[in-house]
């Protein structure tokens, strides 16, 4: 493969833009609704299989409806799934979005075996061994940076992401996994967070002394690319930028990231990669949900697994009610309790 993202997934329900949130007790109502599924591996894995990489997603896929919407997602978007794990119980995460004063806020829940996935890196450094992909994806937190250091021992390219409960957490890690990465991809807040610098020229400034390329997202305003070997100094870069109607962020720098090195695999250069990823973070903040609406009822496997639990029930609901009441009275038969006519 071109790219194996790593991380957990999620079921989203996704609430459009409402003008606050409620008090307890109130009700509002959006005007705008969408089921989809994320998390970061999944978004960027797609965002590289749209750019004409070959991808893979490495996570946990259950028996929940959110681990099937997740597999038929990926079987239309052309996402491998030879690298992830099946379990029993559920495994995908189920995440409310609630989109409000120009930003979003989420309300998540983990099931206990989907909360150790972002832990298992023994599984995911055996995948590396068995897939050899071109690149791997996934977000610095603790104890991530050995995973990075086997990765680039075996041939691998390594694009990192990060986020601000990560840096919160362990900022000598994340630190650590941006030394170590072959491009570290943080947006202004998250690298101003990261260095305590006064100003993101300063952080850039900082950033670009750890050695890898570091490309700042800045949402509408495009990108910076600082570290370039060749290059004397950043460069701004807003190709790729589209005006659109902003409707939900989710997902928006997973989906640059994953296109940006969809682009990297074609053999573009860093800057042209960066304004692929420019133009599918403007893709994404245009539709709900990470990777858009999707159609639940349509889902065969899901579909199909309701369907027969409901013949079940319903076939053992009847033969209760027969055991009870006598055999149903066939055609041409009254029902018990009424005479024959003469």
């Amino acid at each position: 493969m071109d790219l194996i993202a790593f991380g957990t997934i999620f079921l989203e329900m996704v609430f459009g833009d409402v003008p606050s949130l409620p008090a307890p007790g109130e009700e509002i109502f959006a005007d705008e609704f969408a089921i989809s599924c994320g998390g970061g591996a999944v978004t960027a894995a797609s965002a590289a299989s749209r750019a004409g990489a070959s991808a893979g997603l490495s996570t946990l896929l259950g028996e929940d409806l959110g681990s099937r919407v997740v597999e038929e997602y990926c079987h239309r978007a052309g996402v491998g799934l030879s690298a992830s794990q099946r379990v029993t119980g559920p495994a995908a995460g189920i995440t409310v979005v609630v989109n409000y004063a120009g930003d979003r806020a989420f309300i998540s829940y983990l099931p206990p075996r989907a909360q150790t996935e972002s832990r298992e890196h023994e599984r995911w450094l055996e995948v590396l061994h068995q897939e050899r992909p071109a690149w791997c994806y996934l977000h610095a937190h603790r104890g991530i940076a050995g995973l990075i250091r086997e990765a680039r021992g075996l041939g691998i390219q390594v694009a990192v992401d990060v986020d601000l409960k990560d840096i919160a957490a362990d900022p000598a890690e994340v630190l650590a996994c941006a030394r170590l990465a072959d491009v570290f991809l943080p947006n202004a807040e998250e690298l101003l967070r990261l260095t305590g610098a006064p100003s993101l020229a300063a952080a850039i400034g900082t950033a670009v002394c750890w050695g890898p390329p570091v490309v700042v997202k800045q949402g509408a305003s495009g990108a910076i690319v600082a570290g370039q070997p060749g290059r004397a100094g950043p460069t701004e870069v807003t190709d790729g930028v589209k005006p659109v109607r902003v409707r939900d962020r989710t997902g928006a720098g997973d989906a640059f990231a994953g296109a940006l090195i969809g682009a990297l695999c074609r053999g573009a250069s860093l800057t042209e990669a960066v304004a692929a990823g420019n133009a599918a973070g403007s893709d994404t903040v245009g539709r709900l949900g990470a990777v858009g609406e999707v159609n639940v009822e349509g889902l065969s496997s899901a579909a199909s697994a309701l369907a027969a639990a409901a013949v079940t029930v319903a076939a053992g609901e009847r033969a209760a009610r027969d055991m009870l009441d006598g055999p149903s009275p066939g055609p041409g038969r009254p029902p018990p309790g009424q005479d024959c006519p003469p």
